[in-house]
């Protein structure tokens, strides 16, 4: 069987050809700031990203004709169960008003649903980030007015924790994880036979990352929202993309800081340990929602190739439950995966609605 698979980023797009479960292809497009500041709105970049994908397709010999199916990373959709979804119309709907907000994933979807059209092949999504399977008790935010969120990176926690299950030896539907993605954003969620309990909103909880703040004292936040020094659009920006480290240190890069570090920079390692600190400190946070009954926990995402960042966290987190390391965000296999339990009929796709 073969997949194509897409996943739009905000300065990417990649796009690879799964045969089964390998890729006999795989491409990374970089986008330019002077290539999307001509499109107002993401969905305004459809065409200029699937002629690109087409082309190099095109130029790699790749014969659209033989694929069985294309998949692609979901975008802000509403709240929905995780799994495998059929693309349709309601859901391209949904995404073009952008109740959720605008970003790149949003065009997944719709490149993956016109180009299943076009070769008359299923179109699907998986996992995405508006995944939602959070208990009652977990929305409760300590306002009336506000309520938690799930928002968060579906695909990978669920696809390493998958994979971590079956190095076991287990199902992942029987375990119960704590699986941390370190990226730009950073969401720690408690898996609990199979379902994300908890999880914080990676764009506005948790810990600080490279670019967003994470859970600041709420109170000096409102202070300094009325303090007149910033507009709304400058505080928006404050707590992300110019939130956390690039806050402290002006870069968002963590091998910049932690060269910085090296060098003798006092404050640079100082902003590292708080980092690895606060992860861990969340972490023990979801030990408790799982009454400390913890199988594993699991460190993902870019970050994690960070020795440093990891050494700290495991220092402070080992004695909860063993830790495996899954380094980086294999969000094309997972998609593609995905699409193979589908299409192999190990599940079914999920309507929606």
């Amino acid at each position: 069987m073969k997949i194509l698979v897409i996943n739009p980023g905000a300065t990417s797009t990649k796009f690879a050809i799964y045969a089964g479960e390998k890729p006999s292809l795989k491409k990374v497009i970089d986008h330019s700031g002077r290539d999307l500041q001509r499109f107002k709105r993401v969905f305004d970049q459809y065409q200029y990203r699937l002629e690109l994908i087409k082309g190099t397709l095109n130029e790699a010999g790749v014969n659209l004709q033989e694929l069985t199916a294309v998949i692609a990373r979901g975008g802000l959709l509403k709240p929905i169960e995780s799994g495998t979804y059929s693309v349709n119309k309601k859901m391209l709907k949904d995404l073009e008003k952008a109740e959720r907000g605008e970003h790149a994933s949003n065009l997944g979807a719709v490149l993956a649903y016109n180009i299943g059209q076009e070769l008359g092949i299923p179109a699907f999504i998986a996992d995405p980030v508006a995944v939602d399977e959070l208990e009652p008790i977990a929305r409760i935010s300590g306002l009336a007015d506000i309520e938690r969120v799930s928002l968060f990176h579906a695909l990978n926690h669920k696809a390493v924790a998958r994979k971590v299950a079956q190095k076991l030896g287990k199902q992942y539907e029987d375990m119960n994880f704590i699986v941390a993605h370190l990226g730009s954003g950073i969401s720690i969620g408690t898996h609990k036979k199979g379902r994300v309990v908890d999880v914080n909103d990676a764009k506005d909880e948790g810990p600080f990352s490279p670019d967003r703040c994470g859970g600041v004292p709420a109170y000096q936040l409102v202070k300094l929202c009325y303090s007149g020094k910033y507009n709304f659009q400058q505080m928006k920006e404050k707590i992300m993309p110019q939130g956390g480290m690039f806050s402290y240190l002006g870069t968002k890069d963590l091998r910049e800081i932690e060269n910085i570090a090296k060098g003798g920079d006092d404050k640079a390692r100082l902003l590292l340990e708080a980092l690895a600190y606060q992860i861990a400190k969340d972490i023990g946070a979801h030990a408790t929602v799982l009454c400390g009954k913890v199988d594993g926990i699991v460190l993902t995402g870019g970050i994690a190739y960070s020795q440093f960042i990891v050494d700290k966290i495991i220092e402070r987190v080992k004695f909860i439950a063993p830790v495996e390391v899954v380094s980086g965000e294999e969000e094309l296999e997972s998609l593609a995966l995905a699409a193979l339990r589908v299409l192999t009929g190990e599940c079914e796709a999920k309507i929606y609605e």
